[in-house]
C-alpha cells in the first residue's frame, strides 16, 4: 500500500524516534509535479554533505564497514570526495573545496595502492578537479606516473570472474574491467586526464578497455549489465535476469560523468552516447510507483525494497541527459522527479541518507539505518544535477 506524504513523514519520524532501527519499507515519496527550486535543492545537497563531512572516521552507522572504509583513496570513500567536486561547483560556501584541497595534500594526490584495479583509480577524478581549480599539474602528477606504469605493461587476461577464496585477495581478472562497477571508477578519470594533459593515449586505453567490458558484461537484449560474469545464468526468484540496481547505477552514473569529458568532435563519442541513451529508455521503464528502482532490476516491482544508492546513480544521470539534451524532457523529467523525492524521503532527520544497500555485489537486503558513503556520493551526483535543471 502506497503512503500519503503525511504518513510519510510520520514514519520518518518515528524512524527517528526509535534510534534509526525502523524495518518496515522506506517512505514512499509523494507523487511530485514539479521539481523543488534551485535553493531547496542546494539545502538538501548541503545538509546531507555536511553531516557527511562531520562523519567520516565514527562509521557506527555503516554495518561491516572494513579497515579500507576509512581511508579516502578507497573507492567507497573516493565516491563522496567526487560527488562532493560537484556540490562545491555550485555552492556558494568554499568549505567543501576547502575539504576537497586539504583532502588531496593529506593523501599526496596519490591514488589507491593497487595499480591496476579501477577501484582505487576513481579518486583521480577529485584531484583532476582540484588541479582545474588551482592545485595544477601537481595534483595530476602521481596518477600521470600509475597509469604510465599500466600504459606501459597493460593486462591481457580475460574477464571471467572466478572469486578467489576468503582472505586470498582480488579476483585475478580485476588487473582488467571485468566487472560493470569499474566502469565508473576508472574511464571517467582516464578520459579527464586524457583531456587536461593532452595525452591521448589515456583516452584510447579506456575506450579500448571499455569497449572490452561492454562487449562481455551488457545484454543487448535488455540493454543492461551483469555484474560480472558469474551472474550470466544465474536467475532470480520468478526466473527473471539477475541486472543490480547499483552495479548498473554505476555504468549509467558513470557515463553521465564521461562524456563531458569527450570532445564533441572526437569519433569515438556517439558510441557512449548510444549506450548511455539505450540504458536511459530501458531503466526509465523499471522506476517503481513511489519514485525508488529496486535492488533487481527486473524483480517483482511490489515485492521489492526501496534503494536509495541505485535511485540516486539513475536520478543523476537522467537530469544530466535532459540538460545536456540527450534526453527527452517530457519522458524523463516525472522520473527524475518522482526519483528526487524519493530520494529526499531517504534522508534521515539528522541529514543522514539511509536505504543505502551495503558493500556487495548483487542485490540484497536494505534497512532504513544503512548509510555509506558512496550512497551520499549518489545522492550529491543527483542533487547537482537536479539543482543544473531547477531555477
Amino acid at each position: 500500500m502506497k503512503l500519503t506524504l503525511a504518513a510519510a513523514l510520520t514514519g520518518a519520524a518515528l524512524a527517528a524516534s526509535m534510534g534509526g532501527m525502523a524495518q518496515a519499507a522506506a517512505p514512499a515519496a509523494a507523487t511530485a509535479i514539479a521539481l523543488p527550486s534551485r535553493a531547496q535543492v542546494m539545502t538538501s545537497m548541503e545538509r546531507v554533505a555536511d553531516w557527511q563531512l562531520t562523519h567520516m572516521d565514527d562509521l557506527g552507522y555503516m554495518p561491516a564497514a572494513r579497515p579500507s572504509t576509512k581511508r579516502a583513496r578507497d573507492w567507497q570513500q573516493a565516491t563522496f570526495w567526487v560527488a562532493l567536486t560537484h556540490l562545491a561547483d555550485r555552492s556558494q560556501g568554499v568549505r567543501y573545496k576547502d575539504a576537497i584541497f586539504s583532502k588531496g595534500r593529506e593523501e599526496g594526490w596519490k591514488l589507491g595502492d593497487r595499480l591496476y584495479h579501477a577501484d582505487d583509480h576513481i579518486i583521480g577524478a577529485a584531484w583532476i578537479w582540484a588541479a582545474r581549480k588551482g592545485a595544477g599539474a601537481a595534483a595530476l602528477a602521481p596518477m600521470r606516473a600509475n597509469f604510465d606504469r599500466i600504459l606501459a605493461a597493460p593486462k591481457t587476461n580475460d574477464l571471467l570472474f572466478i572469486a578467489p577464496e576468503p582472505g586470498k585477495g582480488d579476483p585475478s581478472c580485476t588487473t582488467r574491467w571485468c566487472w560493470c562497477d569499474a566502469l565508473f571508477m576508472a574511464p571517467p578519470t582516464l578520459w579527464a586526464l586524457s583531456k587536461d594533459t593532452k595525452d591521448a593515449r589515456y583516452a584510447a586505453f579506456a575506450d579500448r578497455e571499455y569497449r572490452a567490458t561492454t562487449d562481455y558484461l551488457f545484454d543487448k537484449g535488455e540493454h543492461l549489465y551483469f555484474r560480472d560474469s558469474r551472474f550470466f545464468d544465474q536467475r532470480g526468484a520468478h526466473g527473471e535476469k539477475l541486472f543490480w540496481s547499483r552495479g548498473n547505477g554505476w555504468v549509467f552514473s558513470g557515463l553521465a560523468r564521461m562524456i563531458p569529458e569527450i570532445p564533441a568532435s572526437d569519433p569515438r563519442r556517439p558510441y557512449y552516447i548510444k549506450l548511455f541513451k539505450e540504458m536511459a529508455a530501458k531503466l526509465v521503464t523499471l522506476q517503481r510507483g513511489n519514485g525508488y528502482w529496486p535492488p533487481s532490476l527486473l524483480a517483482d516491482p511490489d515485492r521489492s525494497q526501496d534503494e536509495s544508492s541505485g535511485t540516486g546513480f539513475y536520478v543523476h544521470g537522467m537530469a544530466w541527459g535532459i540538460k545536456a539534451g540527450l534526453l527527452d524532457r517530457k519522458t524523463y523529467l516525472p522520473a527524475v522527479t518522482k526519483g528526487w523525492a524519493a530520494l529526499e524521503h531517504a534522508v534521515q532527520p539528522n541529514g543522514m541518507l539511509g536505504w543505502v544497500q551495503q558493500v556487495s555485489d548483487r542485490p540484497d537486503v536494505v534497512k532504513a539505518e544503512d548509510a555509506q558513503f558512496y550512497g551520499t556520493g549518489a545522492y550529491l551526483l543527483a542533487g547537482a544535477a537536479v539543482y543544473d535543471l531547477t531555477r
